[in-house]
């Protein structure tokens, strides 16, 4: 069974008096994959933390399938994974042992069998009866990865999940993500590109707190067609406007991608890439 999630109007103050969600609306179902995307200090981890029941909206509501958060929040956390970004490990425990301790607290009716499945998942299974003071940041993260997967809940929420793993780690995690996501709703919070461009179906894009956008990788790749173009160095007249989102050295000079509303005409017109796509949509917040 997979689970709907409804944001009306949601905004969070802290007491230090810093808003970090801005009146955010937006309904997240199952089954899907979704990317939550935006820069460090977009309200990402924030919004998470309202999603999870951790801190309470200054205002606005919060339903999970049709019900207030206050009233369905012991059903959502029987139904839930999730891995924060600061997770923490008992440095005293094994893997399986930590994870052995995690699942009680969920109260599983097969303990054992869980815990053997979501270290499966992860490729653990090396590392299963080693301290956790002893592994390495990557094996640290599959663990966290390892402790939202226990019990199957059908809805996952990860922050950060791919951060410390190896490249060949982050592709199949993101595979692991994709496969999950096929009878679940599974919500999935980076600031890297390559971690949602070839696995997730729909998109969020947030900064300052706000949507910035939310739909599919190809219509965010439309809107940017026409704003996305190369050009050398040399050639630049560095109009007001223009970012810059990337440069390369090569024999003929520096070689550089651009994002603009206008393209200059020394631009030449180039086919967004979604990384191009994002970095457009957030010039344009930084612009305005």
């Amino acid at each position: 069974m997979t689970m709907e999630i409804q944001i009306q109007n949601v905004s969070m103050t802290y007491p230090n008096g810093k808003q970090a969600l801005k009146d955010l609306t937006l309904n997240l179902h199952g089954p899907s994959l979704i990317g939550l995307l935006g820069p460090n200090g977009a309200g990402k981890s924030t919004l998470m933390k309202l999603l999870v029941s951790a801190l309470k909206p200054t205002s606005g509501a919060i339903r999970i399938d049709g019900a207030p958060l206050e009233k369905a929040e012991q059903r959502l956390k029987e139904q839930l994974g999730y891995l924060p970004q600061d997770f923490g490990l008992f440095d005293e425990l094994t893997a399986a042992g930590f994870l052995d301790y995690m699942a009680a607290l969920k109260n599983l009716k097969n303990p054992k069998d869980a815990v053997k499945e979501s270290i499966c998942a992860v490729n653990l299974k090396e590392k299963a009866k080693a301290g956790i003071r002893t592994l390495s940041g990557g094996q640290r993260q599959r663990v966290g990865i390892a402790q939202a997967l226990l019990g199957n809940p059908s809805c996952l929420i990860f922050d950060e999940p791919t951060v410390g793993l190896d490249p060949q780690e982050r592709i199949h995690f993101r595979n692991l993500f994709s496969q999950m996501a096929q009878d679940r709703l599974v919500l999935l919070s980076t600031h890297i590109i390559e971690d949602v461009q070839s696995v997730c179906d729909q998109l969020v894009v947030m900064n300052h707190g706000k949507i910035l956008f939310a739909g599919t990788p190809e219509q965010l790749i439309k809107m940017a067609v026409g704003h996305v173009g190369v050009f050398w160095e040399q050639e630049a007249a560095w109009e007001q406007g223009l970012h810059i989102t990337a440069r390369v050295n090569t024999s003929r000079g520096i070689r550089c991608k651009a994002v603009a509303d206008t393209l200059p005409a020394f631009v030449r017109e180039e086919e967004p890439s979604l990384e191009d796509a994002y970095l457009y949509l957030i010039s344009r917040e930084v612009d305005q």
